[in-house]
């Protein structure tokens, strides 16, 4: 059965800073956004509040939220407001505090996520990978594991795979119905071992992407990331991908072309990082369309993905492919 969307469905999947920074460009567009975010994270206030209430953790939700409302500048700021100086609140995120509180009240974070999105005027879709509390591990190549999402880019060894626990998670259905009613698949911009991979190893997520009929885009980081991708190239970053999604299933990479400027290369190796190296033959041995574009800003001092730029690129290449909205219900 089939059913006609005006607009088509665009899944994201990530976490971290780098979904926030492509879905504010992504939501000027005509496409139906769903992003699937991890709730991996252990640390500051979300880390808190899961070990506290035994919730998910709220944080990347709470950013992602923030990122595809439609609400004014004071109401999003409030909602991203940290607290200083109080003992017990100091270093909490209204908005963390708020989902927890809806959690509660509502017996299930989907649930609260979505009543969030209701007040905070999202537009499109968030939702969780998992509708629980879990805990993320790394194996190392000398066999030795790291728990603790935090923790993992300190271990200062190559990291093998990652897993979470408990083992029987199941992925919220509306998530597997996200999925498999996409047009497009987007991966990335965002951490490899901890944003992106925490996603594809909860059971039936990784099933459901390879199974997909939607086009499939990974997002290449641009820089490398100390303790999780030092030294990789963009190769490197799919064929972890692929190892974790178990085939190889991505016939889209995006790309920089553009240098960074020598004074942040510089700044960036003092942090043990550096450009990825783009290696356009290998990729394309892989069997993967290239896509190659100036898609950097700097803010800050930082190397960011251009926002304005990347969404441009998703969309012309959904009109590109031709993808028109229609779309597959589950069965």
């Amino acid at each position: 059965m089939t059913s006609i969307s005006a607009q088509p469905r665009v899944v994201i999947i990530g976490g971290g800073s780098g979904l926030p920074v492509l879905i504010r460009g992504l939501k000027t567009y005509p496409l139906d956004i769903t992003a699937i975010v991890t709730v991996a994270d252990d640390g500051g206030s979300s880390g808190r509040l899961r070990e506290e209430l035994d919730i998910p953790s709220p944080g990347d939700i709470r950013n992602v939220l923030a990122a595809m409302s439609d609400v004014e500048p004071l109401v999003e700021q409030m909602f991203q407001h940290r607290f200083t100086g109080s003992e017990q609140l100091s270093g909490h995120a209204l908005g963390n505090l708020i989902l927890a509180a809806m959690t509660s009240i509502t017996g299930d974070f989907v649930h609260a996520i979505q009543e969030m999105s209701k007040v905070l005027n999202v537009r499109g879709q968030v939702l969780p990978s998992a509708n629980q509390s879990v805990i993320l591990h790394a194996e190392l190549e000398d066999g030795t594991v790291v728990s603790g999402e935090s923790k993992i880019p300190y271990s200062g060894k190559r990291i093998k795979r990652v897993f979470l626990s408990p083992e029987c998670i199941q992925p919220p259905k509306e998530t597997i119905q996200a999925i498999r009613q996409a047009d497009l698949i987007l991966l990335g911009p965002g951490s490899l071992y901890t944003s992106i991979l925490p996603n594809l190893v909860v059971p039936s997520i990784a099933e459901e992407i390879a199974n997909s009929k939607a086009s499939k885009v990974y997002i290449c980081n641009l820089m490398t990331q100390a303790g999780e991708t030092l030294n990789y190239t963009a190769s490197d970053h799919l064929k972890v991908i692929n190892e974790h999604l178990g085939e190889s299933c991505i016939d889209t990479i995006l790309v920089n072309k553009e240098d960074i400027p020598a004074h942040l290369k510089l700044k960036y190796k003092e942090e043990y990082a550096q450009p990825v190296i783009f290696d356009i033959n290998r990729l394309e041995q892989m069997g993967l369309e290239v896509i190659k574009d100036n898609i950097v800003t700097i803010q800050n001092n930082r190397v960011r993905h251009d926002t304005v730029v990347v969404a441009s690129i998703v969309y012309n290449l959904l009109k590109d492919k031709g993808i028109r909205a229609v779309n597959h219900m589950n069965k």
